[in-house]
């Protein structure tokens, strides 16, 4: 499974279910400054916040409300956010489960807690806008037991006045961590142990 970061809330999941090669992508936003990549495609697009501003993505399977579906290999369920048409989601693929915190500002609710407790990998927005900072975003980690945990809307160039993802490595109690621009995971290679931090560098 390969995993990269857009910008903002936006990542991106490639994966090869039945050998076949499979685009997910989580909040495929137009930033309002900044960059993002172009000719973008997906076969699956999800959205924690509704579907306004997306970008084309050619013609995927959209999700963006509360509920579970298996398509194209790919076993999705999504919980309901903080407000009337928000979401958050998880992804089973080639073995390994994939939270996607959305825009959460607040406490998790069991209901929530039942979609992504345990997974594998977590991506939580760790910035302080629109979704959580550093200190919340920890609270949540604890909470989940995630393997593996990735931040995501932090400071960049499409959202500069976010906090700097440093911020949350100190709240971790983490060294500083170089940021990578794509990373490869296995089923095999998962951390059984402590959980480790994976910061990526916007794509």
């Amino acid at each position: 499974m390969h995993l990269s970061w857009l910008g903002n809330t936006t990542v991106k999941i490639q994966t090869k279910p039945f050998d076949q090669d499979l685009v997910i992508v989580i909040n495929p936003y137009k930033p309002d400054i900044g960059s993002f990549p172009r000719n973008l495609s997906a076969h699956i697009a999800l959205f924690t916040n509704g579907t306004e501003n997306s970008i084309s993505l050619g013609e995927p399977f959209v999700l963006s409300t509360p509920g579970e579906c298996e398509t194209k290999g790919v076993l999705i369920t999504a919980a309901p956010g903080e407000e009337s048409g928000q979401a958050i989601f998880r992804v089973d693929a080639e073995d390994i489960s994939v939270a996607h915190l959305g825009m959460l500002k607040k406490d998790l609710t069991a209901d929530q807690l039942d979609v992504v407790s345990g997974v594998d990998i977590l991506f939580v927005s760790v910035g302080g806008l629109n979704g959580y900072d550093a200190e919340y975003a920890v609270k949540a980690i604890n909470t989940i037991e995630p393997r593996i945990v990735i931040p995501i809307n932090y400071q960049s160039e499409n959202n500069p006045k976010a906090a700097k993802v440093e911020v949350f490595l100190k709240e971790m109690g983490a060294s500083s961590i170089t940021p990578e621009k794509k990373i490869i995971i296995k089923a095999k290679d998962l951390p059984q142990e402590e959980t480790k931090i994976i910061v990526l560098a916007k794509e």
